[in-house]
C-alpha cells in the first residue's frame, strides 16, 4: 500500500501491529508510545519527511483517547494536574512545530535532535531505576517479603487545589505540588514534544515520577490526556503551516496516521487496564532500555 504524502510503500497491516505492540506496555506509564514510533517510521519505513512529526501526533489523536477512558474508568484520572499540564505544553507544542518545519527539516539534523532527547531520557530512567533499586522508589513501594501488595487501582481523591498548590490523597498517601513548577515543565517540555511531534507525554511522565515524586499510577491518566489535547493541536497546527511550505511534506500523513492510531486505540486500552497487574520497575527498565538504544543508534547514523 503506497502512502502518498509520506512517500512510501507498506503492507497495510504493519502499522497497526507495530502500533499495538508499543502502546501496549507505554501506555502503562503513561506514554502514548509515539516516542517509540517515530524511530520506527523514520529507519524502518523510511519516512523522514518533516511531515512525520505531524503523523505522530495524528497517531496520538486516535488511540489516546481508549486509554484515558480506561484510567477513568477506575478513578485514576487526576484532572487538576491534567489540566496544568494542558497549559504548559499547549503553547509550547505550537512553538516546537513551527522550530521543526523551520529549522529542523534536514532529517540528518533532525535524528541528531531526536537522539538529544531520547538518550537524555533514557540515561535519567536507568539513573533512577539503579539509585532506587532495593529501596522501592522508582519501582513501587518497598514492602517486607510476605505482606501485601498495594492495590494500585485505588481512586485518586484532589484535596485542594489553587493557583499555587496541588493536593491529593492516593493510596492514603497525601501529595503536594507546586502548580507553577509544573507549569514550567510542561512547557520547556511542550517545545520539545511539538518538535518531536511526540505531544509530550514521554517526557513529562518520567520528570513527574522523578522530580515531583508522583505516583507513577497518578501521572499516567493525566499525562495520556496532556499528550492528546496538546497532539490535537499539533496536527491542526501542522495542517495550516502546509500552504506556506510548499516545497516540504509538512500536513499528517492521514491514512498511515490513522493505521497506527488503529493499532493504538487496542494498546492502550489493554495497557491501562493490565498496568496495575505489572511492576513498574520492569517497565521502567524496558523503556528505558529501548529508549537508550534507539538514542545510540541515532547517534552513530548522524556521524555517518
Amino acid at each position: 500500500m503506497f502512502f502518498p504524502t509520506a512517500g512510501i510503500e507498506v503492507a497495510p497491516w504493519v502499522p497497526p501491529l507495530v502500533a499495538f505492540v508499543i502502546s501496549f506496555f507505554t501506555s502503562m506509564g503513561g506514554v502514548s508510545g509515539a516516542f517509540l514510533l517515530l524511530p520506527f517510521q523514520m529507519s524502518a519505513l523510511g519516512y523522514v519527511n518533516p511531515s512525520v512529526s505531524a503523523t505522530n501526533q495524528l497517531f496520538n489523536v486516535v488511540a489516546i483517547p481508549s486509554g484515558v477512558y480506561r484510567y477513568c474508568k477506575e478513578g485514576r484520572m487526576l484532572w487538576p494536574l491534567t489540566w496544568i499540564v494542558v497549559a504548559g505544553t499547549l503553547p509550547g507544542v505550537f512553538l516546537g512545530a513551527f522550530a521543526r518545519t523551520a529549522w529542523l527539516p534536514d532529517p540528518r539534523n533532525f535524528k541528531m535532535f531526536a537522539a538529544a532527547v531520547l538518550l537524555y531520557i533514557g540515561v535519567k530512567m536507568l539513573r533512577d531505576l539503579l539509585a532506587a533499586r532495593g529501596t522501592g522508589k522508582g519501582g513501587g513501594p518497598a514492602r517486607p517479603r510476605g505482606a501485601r501488595a498495594v492495590d494500585p487501582g485505588s481512586a485518586v481523591v484532589v484535596r485542594g487545589v489553587t493557583m499555587r498548590r496541588l493536593t491529593y490523597a492516593f493510596q492514603g498517601e497525601a501529595h503536594d505540588v507546586s502548580c507553577a513548577g509544573i507549569f514550567i515543565l510542561s512547557l520547556v517540555v511542550g517545545v520539545v514534544g511539538g518538535t518531536y511531534g511526540i505531544g509530550g507525554g514521554s517526557i513529562i511522565a518520567p520528570f513527574l515520577v522523578t522530580f515531583f515524586r508522583l505516583p507513577v499510577h497518578t501521572v499516567a491518566g493525566a499525562a495520556l490526556m496532556g499528550t492528546f489535547v496538546t497532539s490535537v493541536a499539533g496536527v491542526v497546527f501542522y495542517q495550516a503551516l502546509a500552504p506556506f511550505y510548499p516545497h516540504l511534506s509538512v500536513a499528517p500523513d492521514w491514512g498511515l496516521g490513522l493505521l497506527f492510531g488503529l493499532g493504538g486505540v487496542a494498546g492502550m486500552y489493554l495497557g491501562a487496564r493490565c498496568q496495575k497487574h505489572v511492576p513498574a520497575r520492569a517497565i521502567k527498565t524496558m523503556l528505558a532500555g529501548v529508549i537508550v538504544f534507539t538514542a545510540l543508534k541515532y547517534v552513530v547514523e548522524f556521524f555517518r
